[in-house]
């Protein structure tokens, strides 16, 4: 039997640290442990909210005991080694997450309240949502999304703007952080709502905002790999279509295909639109119009013609909103799609799509690469 000393066990008396450890450190230990008992038997750590609260509460202890007592590394050494053989069945404790831990608290708390609001696309919403954030507790996007996400974002993501709109991005289109990875390195961020539209003089507040919101600018087309420079039309559209699935993620969340080279019918002449959606969100069509050359002020009136047919032939006038027309070019000048929209009666918008640039195609590691480094950082953690 365990000898008793004072009606405890003297097994659950912590053991004296070594002497390179601050004189506190049992006392850590043990708060540490009582906590992550408490979040086990609330969710057994499988509830991920209450799993990012803990590495939150983690990272914020590691931190206040550096501050005030100059910890280093050694200190997250053993305290790895210590929760480990304390809790061998699960897994994230190791001396690199918590390290990763301290980085997760710090992103959200010096980063934010050390600096003014910048890079929100200028939303006063987006600004003002990170303005709110008080440094006591993750923010509410944040802790709804899995920790390697939250990884993916403190160790890409410089701006806290940025942080915050690609956490809500992923908790609102459910992402896997391959995914995640993909939008933040194709720049969705700067990217979403950049088009040149008339949208703001065509349609009603607030499905104008919206609608702007949904259209990009680049369109990044990497996905359909190596493409001749004298690429048709109806090859690119072809294309496209092949990776209908890759398509549609570019495209975002609320797009459904319709149909490729959607006949019409009008004064019997027969019509083809390249591409036609509905977007679930906006409740209205979407043409898009494939072009393989610079933009040209008179692809405008085509797709003037093809929305005013869409809305007269397809669009259920009690259910649909007005459609929308999306010219996706090669390239655009901004100043003469400007001119070319500026009194045109139907929403238009004018894009750019790029395709993977020639140098990089040897460079971008494989679909195995990229798993097996993934796998690499699930095991760290």
């Amino acid at each position: 039997m365990a000898n008793k000393q004072g009606g405890k066990d003297q097994k659950s008396i912590a053991p004296r640290p070594d002497a390179q450890l601050p004189v506190d450190y049992p006392e850590l230990l043990e708060d540490l442990k009582t906590r992550i008992r408490a979040s086990q038997v609330k969710a057994v750590l499988s509830v991920n909210r209450e799993l990012i609260r803990l590495y939150w509460s983690i990272g914020e202890s590691i931190v206040r005991r550096q501050r005030a007592e100059g910890w280093g590394k050694a200190v997250v050494q053993r305290l790895s080694r210590d929760l480990r053989n304390e809790f061998p069945g699960i897994t994230g404790f190791s001396a690199a997450n918590i390290w990763r831990m301290r980085a997760f608290y710090l992103a959200w708390t010096d980063e934010i309240l050390a600096q003014p609001v910048q890079e929100s696309k200028g939303s006063p919403e987006l600004a003002q949502a990170v303005r709110d954030l008080d440094g006591r507790t993750p923010p509410p996007p944040v802790a709804e999304i899995p920790w390697g996400h939250n990884i993916v974002l403190f160790q890409k993501l410089k701006a806290p703007a940025q942080r915050l709109w690609y956490a809500r991005q992923t908790s609102e289109h459910g992402w896997s952080r391959a995914v995640l990875v993909h939008q933040i390195e194709s720049d969705l961020f700067a990217r979403q709502g950049g088009a040149t539209t008339n949208f703001a003089s065509t349609l009603p507040a607030p499905q104008s905002d919206l609608a702007a919101q949904v259209v990009k600018d680049p369109y990044v087309f990497e996905f359909l790999g190596d493409l001749a420079a004298d690429i048709g039309e109806r090859q690119l559209e072809r294309k496209l279509i092949h990776h209908i699935r890759d398509f549609l993620l570019e495209l975002g969340k609320g797009f459904a295909f319709v149909g490729s080279q959607y006949h019409i019918e009008v004064d019997d002449q027969d019509f083809y639109l390249d591409l036609l959606f509905y977007h679930l969100h906006l409740r209205c069509y979407v043409v898009i119009d494939l072009k393989v050359e610079p933009f040209k002020p008179e692809f405008a009136g085509k797709m003037s013609f093809y929305t005013s047919a869409v809305d007269d032939m397809v669009r259920d006038p009690d259910r649909d909103q007005p459609t929308i027309g999306i010219v996706l070019c090669k390239e655009r000048s901004r100043i003469v799609v400007e001119y070319t929209l500026r009194d045109t009666s139907q929403p238009i918008g004018v894009s750019t799509y790029r395709l993977l640039p020639d140098p990089l195609k040897d460079d971008l590691p494989t679909a195995e690469a990229l798993e097996h480094e993934l796998r690499k950082v699930e095991r760290d953690t």
